[in-house]
């Protein structure tokens, strides 16, 4: 098999197992809140294999990307008494939030594995480039970097995320230097060889060999500026600063990940390719915990909004309407579906061109 088609069957494993975790959450949930599980699966479409042990049956399907844990009554009337409308609304509210919670174990897990075995970036600067917005605010190497207007820095990575985020503004920057904290304000540069703005920080100082408590600190850290970084995103695309093609869907993720295996791989061997896409998937298992926690129709977090408009009108005997809880998740499950197919159709466009 050649690298480039283990790179891609790499990515489908890892981005599968990402999705099948996040379905253990629901599934595992559920069974603990006595609702009855239909269907495990991975994949989406037909099922090409599959087995039935209890009460559910376990699947996998014909396109190798999401996953469902199917419930009783999860979206049509049922008069089982399992179903999962039967439950209390507690514990449904435990099973739709499992879902994202598990993405976000995993992403604080694989975050720590990956600064156990490579360290992570102190946010301590190394040199300063000449005539620029850093070198003007007196700030020198050495420093360190701990906020920047009031955003915690942990990661020397974290201050060109906020450039791109904010671009070309201006920001207060607090900095230590011979443990006295400090205070300085700078505007970045506009660099035409980059075509970026820049603040002329130069870094790369590694702790190398950080401990199992050190590593779980900054795995928390990190895990974070993922969700620092998937809100800024939404915030970009919000106020249309990044339109739906520069989204990635599921075809364009999994060739990201191969390519990123195969530079790695290419450039400092198999180790650090691996280690490569565990941190890629540190990212997307945070993303997606996010993604789904945003109350929207057909997603977990359209579900929690209204297990908490059927809690807040229980008290007065009133209930959420069914048939029209359900118009509304199917509206959503449509509008996602066109969305998807958008964003399958521009990641295959970018493929070919």
């Amino acid at each position: 098999m050649k690298g480039g088609k283990v790179s891609v069957l790499i990515a489908i494993i890892i981005f599968s197992v990402i999705v099948l975790f996040h379905e253990l959450g629901h599934f595992l949930f559920a069974k603990a809140n006595n609702v009855r599980v239909n269907e495990f699966s991975l994949g989406l479409g037909p099922t090409i294999w599959g087995f039935k042990k209890g009460e559910t049956k376990y699947s996998i399907k014909a396109l190798p990307f999401g996953g469902a844990c199917m419930m009783e009554g999860e979206d049509e009337e049922s008069n089982d008494g399992r179903a999962f409308n039967n439950a209390s609304i507690l514990g449904r509210m435990s099973i739709v939030f499992a879902g994202p919670f598990f993405n976000f174990i995993m992403a604080f897990v694989f975050a720590t594995i990956v600064i156990m075995a490579v360290g992570y970036d102190k946010p301590t600067v190394m040199g300063i480039s000449d005539n620029s917005a850093a070198q003007e605010a007196s700030i020198k190497a050495g420093d360190e970097i701990v906020a920047m207007n009031n955003k915690k820095i942990h990661f020397f990575s974290e201050i060109g995320a906020y450039s791109i985020f904010h671009p070309g503004e201006k920001v207060d920057v607090t900095f230590v230097r011979n443990g006295k904290e400090k205070h300085a304000s700078l505007t970045p540069k506009y660099s035409k060889e980059y075509k970026t703005y820049m603040y002329g920080f130069m870094g790369g100082d590694v702790e190398k060999k950080p401990t199992l408590i050190d590593s779980a600190k900054h795995g928390v850290y990190k895990f974070n500026y993922y969700i620092y970084t998937t809100f800024e995103s939404l915030r970009l695309m919000v106020t249309g600063k990044v339109s739906v093609n520069d989204l990635s869907g599921p075809v364009g993720i999994v060739k990201s990940m191969g390519d990123t295996y195969n530079s790695a791989k290419t450039t400092n061997g198999l180790f650090v390719a691996l280690i490569s896409l565990l941190n890629y998937a540190t990212m997307l298992s945070a993303n997606l915990g996010i993604m789904n926690l945003l109350p929207l129709p057909a997603l977990d977090g359209g579900r929690l909004l209204f297990l908490i408009f059927e809690a807040i009108l229980k008290p007065f005997n009133k209930e959420i309407d069914r048939e029209k809880e359900g118009m509304v998740n199917l509206a959503g499950i449509l509008i996602l579906l066109c969305l998807m197919g958008v964003v399958m159709f521009n990641d295959i466009r970018k493929l070919i061109i």
